[in-house]
């Protein structure tokens, strides 16, 4: 994807200290959240966190702000969300990519 599908959307950003401290900006809304896996709605599609002993020290939502604590494994992001106002090709990405 390149920098132009991604105008208009908010400020993501994402700061992992030693494995052990994930900071995100850009946060609207957290879906679900355990020990071991986090759920979270951003400017830029949804993102899962995994890991162990995973605790919430910080949520501010009107900010955007997140901040969680614990031995962070993975991060996963689901699909970019349409920007308001950008015209569809007619085609889904998948047969976007299949017709390359």
């Amino acid at each position: 994807m390149d920098d132009k599908n991604l105008e208009g959307l908010g400020e993501h950003l994402v700061s992992i200290v030693n494995r052990e401290k994930l900071e995100v900006r850009g946060v609207s809304r957290v879906e679900s959240f355990d020990e071991e896996e986090i759920v979270l709605e951003t400017d830029l599609g949804m993102l899962t966190i995994r890991g162990q002993d995973l605790h919430i020290q910080n949520v501010d939502v009107e900010q955007g702000q997140f901040v969680v604590e614990g031995l962070i494994n993975a991060l996963q992001y689901a699909a970019v969300p349409r920007v308001r106002g950008a015209r569809s090709k007619g085609r889904s990405s998948l047969w976007d990519r299949l017709l390359r």
